[in-house]
């Protein structure tokens, strides 16, 4: 196996192929691009933050799939949050996927999101 190996296909919003990976495998870690709250291949601009952070959540996990890995495997997240104030709802979701042992993660508040809510991102380690 390659010591760099990129995961799944090429990534595409609104019918555009984008100049990144959905992830890329480095040796024992995975490596997932931020995920946005898509539906039907489109970024969702609707739907509270706690549906916006179910569907960056799920968009993770079957990425990881894609590696062989699941959210039991994450080591480390990135959250990027629109509103402050929305925290506490991102917070509730964010702790069903990681219902115990959960990965070490960051926050921030962003005003480069501009027609979502939050984006995600990660970092998995699992042993080839």
């Amino acid at each position: 196996m390659p010591a760099k190996q990129v995961i799944g296909g090429p990534l595409e919003i609104d019918g555009r192929v984008l100049s990144l990976s959905k992830a890329i495998r480095a040796g024992d870690f995975i490596f997932v691009t931020g995920q946005v709250p898509m539906r039907d291949g489109k970024p969702m601009t609707d739907g509270g933050i706690e549906d916006q952070t179910r569907a960056c959540l799920d968009s993770l996990k079957e990425i990881l799939a894609e590696a062989d890995c699941g959210l039991e495997d994450v080591v480390k997240s990135m959250v990027w949050l629109k509103k402050r104030e929305d925290f506490a709802g991102f917070n509730s979701v964010y702790g069903e996927y990681f219902p115990s042992e959960p990965p070490t993660r960051s926050a921030l508040v962003s005003d480069f999101l501009i027609d979502i809510l939050v984006e995600i991102e990660c970092i998995a380690y699992k042993p080839l």
